[in-house]
């Protein structure tokens, strides 16, 4: 209908209506007048005709009455639309909650979920996220929850078990975990795509606790040790496999949670996103003044600064590549074909004004602990370009979330010493037969952790790069 015929039919129902209002009004005045001229002609009609003045009045004063009164009444409320409001805490505060991690596995039924939501529900605790992991006899829900401080997690799982949840696993959670999961994943997809060597620290944040242990097509002797791999990867109870791009292999375990095939998927794109993008390490560098006045350039380094690593080997005493390697000087250039690769950790390099490489510090991976090795060149030494890289892949430590960083180097080592305690951080010492372990805590990490006993490791029983004991000076 249009504008136009929409005001003509207004115009026309208005027109009707001021009709009928009109000839109701001649009938009422006819009515009224018959009426009163039949009264006023019999024996009583001025007292009727009074007496109905007055209850026309007095209906007339009732009328209005009763509209003003309901006028401003307030309006009814619909006690099916608005809920009660859940009654405040008696003492006014609020109440301390922490953040848990819980993953549980339910019969897929319908009605299952909401059990569980319910009994959760009768203990304050508050559903902040839900992931679901589809399985053939059930379904794997993984929740992120918000619960009282004082409710334990044995009372939690005891009651995901009494609503129908087996296979329940829990784990304190904090703020970073406050993210939704396709933004998580984009998160370590640009991490990755960023940085060959953050493939294995995005890994473990998307699975929590996991060892990764990355295998090399050969080894150092050049045998094959690498175990084939489809493809597509393997998928066990416990343990992932895929094929490294490198050649090797890439195995993930984790014995105190299954994975699950949405897992197994999302850790598949993300291999396979490191294999298409190849070899990558971020263009960064950072000019610095050495306090002579010599100025120097760190950056990362990688496969490709493999014949100026092994140049400055060669320029090198024997008895700085032997307090480093803590071997044989003539193994030492093998190593740095596992030291340069991306999956053992990162590399930090140290070159001239004119280009040279004269130090080298790495950064190695070992559980939820890092390994940190420095080698610098004898006529760059005591110039603080030690110090100065250890400070840099501390740091890189902390942002990885390591729990602590150790050093294994000679007892006679004093300036590795030194740049430790040159870090400002809670230090562990262990000497054992002229061996000396320095475990040092990143901020916000407890330093009351007992310090874990190491002996040095060769490289080919290690199947890793080797343990360093790095000199600095």
């Amino acid at each position: 209908m249009t504008d136009a015929t929409s005001a003509k039919s207004s115009r026309r129902h208005h027109w009707r209506r001021d009709l009928v209002e009109l000839a109701a009004l001649f009938t009422a005045v006819s009515v009224a007048d018959a009426l009163a001229n039949a009264i006023a002609h019999g024996p009583s009609g001025p007292v009727l005709l009074c007496c109905s003045a007055a209850a026309l009045l007095a209906t007339a004063a009732f009328h209005v009455w009763w509209s003003r009164r309901h006028e401003h009444a307030p309006p009814p409320t619909d006690t099916r639309a608005a809920a009660p409001e859940p009654p405040a805490r008696s003492d006014g505060e609020r109440q301390e909650t922490a953040l848990w991690r819980m993953r549980t596995t339910v019969r897929d039924e319908p009605g299952s979920l909401a059990s569980l939501c319910t009994a959760l529900a009768g203990h304050r605790v508050d559903i902040l996220s839900l992931q679901t992991h589809p399985l053939s006899d059930g379904t794997v829900d993984e929740f992120l929850l918000r619960a009282p401080a004082p409710l334990p997690a044995a009372e939690l799982s005891r009651t995901v078990g009494a609503a129908g949840g087996a296979h329940t696993w829990l784990e304190r959670a904090d703020a970073h975990d406050l993210v939704d999961a396709p933004t998580r994943m984009l998160g370590l997809a640009t991490r990755t795509a960023l940085d060959s060597a953050e493939l294995p620290l995005a890994l473990r944040q998307l699975l929590g606790r996991c060892t990764i242990h990355s295998v090399p097509a050969r080894s150092l002797n050049g045998r094959s040790r690498a175990e084939r791999v489809p493809d597509e990867g393997i998928l066990e109870e416990h343990t992932m496999k895929f094929r490294d791009p490198s050649g090797g292999s890439v195995t993930i375990e984790r014995p105190h949670l299954p994975f699950t095939p949405t897992e197994f998927a999302r850790v598949r794109a993300l291999v396979e996103l490191d294999a298409r993008l190849g070899q990558r390490v971020p263009p960064r560098r950072d000019v610095l003044s050495l306090p002579e006045g010599s100025p120097i350039t760190v950056r990362r380094a990688g496969a490709g600064d493999l014949a100026a690593a092994r140049a400055m080997h060669s320029r090198c005493s024997a008895r700085t590549l032997a307090m480093r390697y803590h071997g044989p000087v003539a193994d030492a250039e093998r190593y740095l074909d596992h030291l340069l690769g991306p999956r053992f950790g990162r590399t930090l390099a140290v070159e001239t004004a004119s280009g040279r490489l004269v130090a080298l510090g790495h950064l190695l991976w070992d559980g939820e602990e890092t390994e940190v090795a420095l080698l610098v060149e004898d006529a760059w030494q005591r110039r603080g370009i030690g110090a100065e890289l250890l400070r840099r892949l501390v740091g890189m430590a902390a942002d990885a979330g390591s729990a602590s960083v150790y050093a294994i180097t000679q007892a006679s080592n004093t300036g590795m010493v030194a740049a430790m305690r040159g870090l400002g951080l809670p230090l562990d010492y262990q000497i054992e037969e002229g061996t000396l372990v320095i475990t040092a805590r990143p901020a916000g990490v407890s330093a009351l952790r007992e310090p874990v006993r190491r002996e040095p490791v060769r490289p080919e029983a290690a199947g890793a790069a080797p343990d360093a004991g790095p000199r600095t000076t």
